[in-house]
């Protein structure tokens, strides 16, 4: 049996992991990441990389893919929380263009897997957060690409004002995603 909980979301591929925790007057222990127990679950993948960043309050960090070597990834908070989100970038999806967004935290210990062919990105909401990710693609920077994280075709429901939110000056420049689907020919 295994001893994370598995939790489909609406979006055809997301799922929400959570990890059984054992707790006591010392604090608190639970596996992290375990590749049986995800083969258990119908997850077969073969992480390569594991990302670390750390954000202040307010700092939006996405919508972010790459081209040809599209990644899966299981991403977690370690410290503080953020509001973590996936744009289904498939093509063939009855689903393609919509989004889905989770708060993660260090407190519920939630894990979101995003596989391939969606946008990812994330808003830090606490004071600070360390934000964790495994990938099963390396990093190729010339393949990066990314959508704008305020995109008004795709109406992301982002738990702050806009006004308190940081975007680096590339994410700044993002295309839209009208842009995006026009350099599909869709």
């Amino acid at each position: 049996m295994t001893k994370v909980k598995l939790t489909k979301c609406p979006i055809e591929g997301l799922a929400i992991l959570e990890p059984t925790v054992y707790g006591d007057e010392r604090g608190y222990f639970f596996e992290a990441y375990n590749k049986f127990e995800l083969q258990e679950l119908g997850i077969d993948l073969d992480f390569v990389q594991d990302n670390q960043s750390k954000s202040k309050k307010g700092v939006l960090r996405g919508l972010h893919f790459q081209n040809t070597y599209s990644q899966s990834k299981l991403v977690r908070v370690l410290k503080g929380e953020v509001f973590d989100v996936a744009v289904d970038l498939r093509q063939n999806s009855d689903t393609f263009g919509d989004w889905y967004g989770v708060v993660l935290s260090e407190e519920n210990k939630k894990q979101f897997l995003v596989p391939k062919g969606f946008a990812h990105g994330f808003l830090v909401l606490s004071e600070e957060a360390v934000f964790s990710y495994k990938c099963d693609e390396f990093y190729h920077p010339e393949d990066e690409n990314g959508i704008i994280w305020n995109d008004p075709e795709l109406k992301i429901v982002w738990p702050i004002d806009d006004l308190d939110i940081f975007v680096s000056q590339k994410d700044q420049e993002l295309k839209s995603f009208k842009e995006y689907r026009q350099s599909l020919d869709i």
